[in-house]
């Protein structure tokens, strides 16, 4: 009897799933994000490992926070029983035609979220990236209806209390970022900024800036110290408004985030980083985009968030970053930084070493441990346990 009951719930998944997802939505708040480290996968490139792969070497290196930038089917389907928490992403050519369109909004989240889950622990979908403060004037006016609509038909099919809708903005969208305390949203972009942040604060979702010192550092190195952008011993700043110091630009961005929400009259609502790193290789006017600088950007970074402590501004809320990125990118356009921002090489091996236990480091290509080694060492996992434990977890909570 108890076999012929497991059998009958684990082919009922699909059924627990929906209800699962209703009862969530009543009683919790969704997080896409847990704990403080995660990465950003991406695939503009022609010589990457596989997706299946790709998800050895992010369980080796323990990393479970994942962001791609669209909602490739192959990738979502390697991801399936992994436990990884997947952040899909809408490219910015959507976003049109689904500020438009429930109908077509609706379509996509059923093809593209809802038909993976819950093998797949797709847990957000990103709206666009970069969209306020960047050069397509048009989709500026596109951005908040289709939130609208992808939360719309995220909330009709249950999955309200399972999938958190966000969007990700560069520091394009701020106005006088320096100090911290003074920085406010550009007069351009308040009119779409104010009802985006009001929609976003009704479904409980968090700011997301894709902050990045490496930049910063590269439009004025005379005056920057690279150690303050680099997490390194160094004086800091001192904001005189607040009476707060920073020794590191990160935490400075950040906050510079808060204050502009603050202004706007959004100050609880959560900074996430959704994207942050320093390029390994440049152009010659890219002198600061070296191995050893991004080795030890990438590393103090992790030992930063390791700590789980928040930002001078905001010290209780625990800083969360996504990396940029897996992997070096070669058919990215643009500077050659561009290109050189990856953690791991092309043939999965590490770029530099910031400490991932489980993972080798080495300058010779052939020595480090390969994603054959991951495999046979059990690193993917059986897809039908994973499966199996789901449907045991979905029954306890259900109980």
């Amino acid at each position: 009897m108890a076999r012929k009951c497991f059998w009958f719930c684990f082919q009922s998944l699909s059924g627990f799933w929906v209800v699962f997802s209703a009862i969530a939505s009543l009683t919790m708040t969704v997080q896409a994000f847990t704990g403080t480290y995660g990465i950003n996968y991406g695939r503009i490139a022609d010589n990457i490992p596989s997706p299946d792969e790709v998800v050895s070497l992010l369980k080796a290196a323990k990393i479970k926070n994942v962001r791609i930038y669209d909602a490739d089917h192959k990738v979502l389907k390697a991801f399936s029983g992994t436990g990884l928490e997947l952040v899909v992403g809408l490219p910015n050519g959507f976003l049109r035609e689904m500020s438009a369109s429930e109908e077509h909004a609706m379509n996509w989240v059923k093809e593209n979220v809802q038909a993976f889950l819950p093998e797949t622990h797709i847990c957000g979908i990103a709206i666009g990236n970069e969209v306020l403060g960047g050069g397509d004037l048009e989709l500026w006016g596109t951005l908040l209806g289709a939130a609208k609509n992808i939360y719309k038909a995220v909330k009709n099919l249950n999955l309200d209390g399972v999938v958190q809708i966000t969007t990700a903005h560069s520091q394009a969208v701020f106005w006088n970022s320096f100090p911290p305390s003074s920085c406010i949203f550009r007069e351009n972009v308040v009119q779409y900024m104010k009802p985006l942040l009001e929609f976003l604060s009704e479904i409980g979702s968090p700011f997301c800036l894709n902050a990045y010192p490496f930049l910063a550092y590269m439009s004025d190195p005379e005056n920057i110290d690279i150690n303050y952008a680099l997490f390194e011993s160094t004086k800091g700043i001192f904001d005189p408004k607040t009476g707060l110091h920073y020794d590191n630009m990160l935490d400075a961005q950040i906050d510079a985030a808060y204050a502009a929400l603050a202004d706007a009259g959004y100050q609880k609502m959560e900074v996430i980083v959704t994207e942050t790193g320093w390029a390994s290789r440049g152009d010659e006017n890219e002198a600061a985009a070296t191995a050893s600088n991004a080795r030890i950007f990438n590393y103090n970074l992790r030992k930063r968030l390791a700590k789980k402590k928040g930002t001078p501004f905001r010290p209780k809320n625990a800083l969360k970053a996504y990396i940029f990125a897996t992997f070096n990118e070669n058919l990215k356009p643009g500077p050659t930084s561009e290109r050189n921002f990856g953690l791991f090489k092309a043939d999965g091996s590490i770029s530099y070493d910031i400490g991932f236990h489980g993972l080798k480091y080495s300058s010779s290509d052939s020595s480090y441990l390969s994603l054959k080694d991951f495999r046979a060492r059990g690193l993917l996992g059986s897809h039908m346990i994973s499966l199996t434990i789901t449907a045991m977890t979905l029954l306890l909570l259900l109980r």
